[in-house]
């Protein structure tokens, strides 16, 4: 019987996102040094939100797109992790109740999922993930939302955009794993909320 062939793509984001980790995660040890021995001044908060939020970003990454196994488990702590550092210094503010623990392909949907509604919330608002029993609930709410037909059209009947550009592969990714974990993705949208359930 033949070996599965390996996903060479997911392979590449997990080695270059973890050789990234341990230089930033550096960097921050750094900062946190530098705010113990001096005065806390606007430049190193603000050098030490942007270290905070690249690190959380790579580790989305990591998960959203490195490679994957069906029995892998994560800790919800690991993924509130992430979500506080990705608001960090920026104008997305997360809210979120997560379970102890979940199947990592099931993260991996998740994060690409706020990876979407990110791309939506160009001027900030407030992105909650909810779970309950075995489902999911993701709201955004904002001022204004920006929807793009191409990539939220296809999104709400669980397939990929056509050729989309390297800022959107992330809506081209939550089809497949749609499939990989049973899921069903229900969108509903107006002008200032999404709310996506799973």
């Amino acid at each position: 019987m033949n070996k599965p062939t390996p996903d060479l793509s997911a392979l590449i984001g997990s080695r270059i996102c973890h050789d990234l980790v341990s230089p930033l995660g550096a960097i921050g040890n750094g900062v946190e040094l530098l705010g113990m021995s001096q005065a806390a001044s606007p430049e190193l908060d603000l050098i030490s939100e942007s270290v905070a939020h690249a690190l959380a970003r790579i580790r989305m990454f990591r998960l959203a797109f490195g490679a994957v196994r069906d029995e892998q488990r994560i800790s919800g702590r690991e993924i509130a992790s992430i979500l506080e550092g990705l608001g960090k210094g920026g104008k997305i503010r997360f809210e979120w109740s997560l379970p102890t623990e979940l199947p990592r392909p099931e993260a991996k949907l998740l994060l690409l999922l706020v990876q979407c509604c990110e791309s939506a919330m160009a001027w900030g608002g407030v992105l909650s993930i909810g779970h309950r029993g075995n489902g999911w609930q993701i709201a955004v709410r904002a001022p204004r939302l920006r929807l793009e037909p191409a990539l939220w059209g296809p999104l709400s009947a669980s397939a990929a955009p056509i050729d989309p550009s390297p800022a959107e592969v992330h809506f081209a990714l939550v089809a497949a794993m749609l499939d990989a974990t049973g899921r069903t993705l229900q969108v509903q949208s107006s002008e200032e909320e999404i709310h996506l359930t799973l």
